[in-house]
């Protein structure tokens, strides 16, 4: 099982042209440093506890999707994530059909509409090369607006039912949200992260209603040993709490540390200072794919289930 992980991280990881090295013409591979990527990458962003929990004969094709999530995820282009929608329908319900493996479904479960959208906004998005001039032309991929990216979503989650989750521990942990000082109308980030569902755990280690990694859990306070308690309600909801509003006091706008909560603060700080700027919209399409649909998905919660507009929310007191 290990030989086999290590070959398909291998193949990801020359493929994406990490690990290389130049010599003359030719791109050759310098092994060592390879295989320090592949390891760094796995111990960040692959929880291996999953390969144990998987049926033995769905692992490839549950791997393959778990490492291209990651790949597309933070890519450039939104439109990439299309590709993943058939593959994830299959399997969901091989996910959904163990005991061990149902928080990486209720996971699963909350990518599909990222996975939907990106397939709807596909159709808008004209392929590389479609939209070139001459045959000299260099053929250009775009990402959708912000405002095209609010709209979409707008209209996704108007129809979206109430997660069954929601009923309980939307009373519950808007009074935690209040106690932070930050806008309760928040919890619902829990419903974009998890679906409400608290067993959910992504492949890169992410866990519980809010999805918080390890290492911001455990700087917000929690513990993750004997007992995880990003998987505790009350626990949970503090921490991220309190991580948004430090993120709203690094950055001074919701929709930047929602972006920072997605991504990571020092991608935000980076793009901001790349293109000199202090707003969203002006660097909402070099985010990473994943994060340019997750903030504007946000919003769309946010109208839905409480009728409040994310940039009219006040800063934490």
């Amino acid at each position: 099982m290990k030989a086999f992980v290590c070959h398909l991280l291998l193949a990801v990881l020359t493929g994406a042209g990490v690990c290389t090295a130049q010599t003359g013409d030719q791109e050759t591979i310098d092994l060592q440093t390879l295989m320090q990527g592949v390891q760094q990458w796995a111990q960040s962003n692959l929880d291996t506890n999953v390969l144990d929990a998987l049926p033995e004969m769905d692992e490839r094709t549950a791997q393959n999707l778990f490492i291209e999530f990651e790949k597309r995820y933070q890519g450039e282009f939104v439109i990439d994530l299309a590709a993943l929608r058939n593959t994830a329908q299959t399997v969901l319900p091989l996910l959904q059909g163990s005991e061990d493996t149902q928080p990486y479904a209720a996971w699963l479960a909350t990518q599909m509409d990222y996975l939907d959208v990106a397939d709807e906004l596909r159709i808008e998005v004209p392929p590389p090369g479609t939209n070139a001039v001459t045959t000299n032309a260099q053929p250009v991929m775009t990402n959708p607006s912000p405002q095209r990216e609010r709209e979409v979503w707008e209209k996704k989650v108007s129809v979206r039912q109430l997660p069954a989750g929601a009923k309980d521990y939307v009373p519950e942990l808007k009074p935690v949200f209040t106690a932070q000082k930050v806008p309760p109308e928040l919890v619902w980030v829990a419903e974009v992260e998890s679906g409400f569902d608290r067993r959910a755990r992504s492949p890169s280690g992410a866990a519980g209603l809010f999805q918080l990694m390890p290492d911001t859990a455990k700087r917000y306070g929690l513990s993750l040993f004997p007992f995880d308690e990003r998987y505790q309600p009350e626990p949970s909801a503090t921490a991220s709490a309190q991580y948004l509003k430090s993120l709203y006091e690094r950055f001074h706008d919701w929709r930047l540390a929602l972006a920072a909560y997605n991504s990571g603060e020092g991608t935000v700080q980076k793009l901001l200072a790349r293109y000199k700027t202090q707003s969203y919209d002006d660097i909402a399409t070099h985010l990473p794919a994943e994060t340019q649909m997750y903030v504007p998905r946000v919003e769309a919660t946010l109208l839905k289930r409480e009728g409040a507009k994310l940039e009219q929310l006040p800063a934490p007191q």
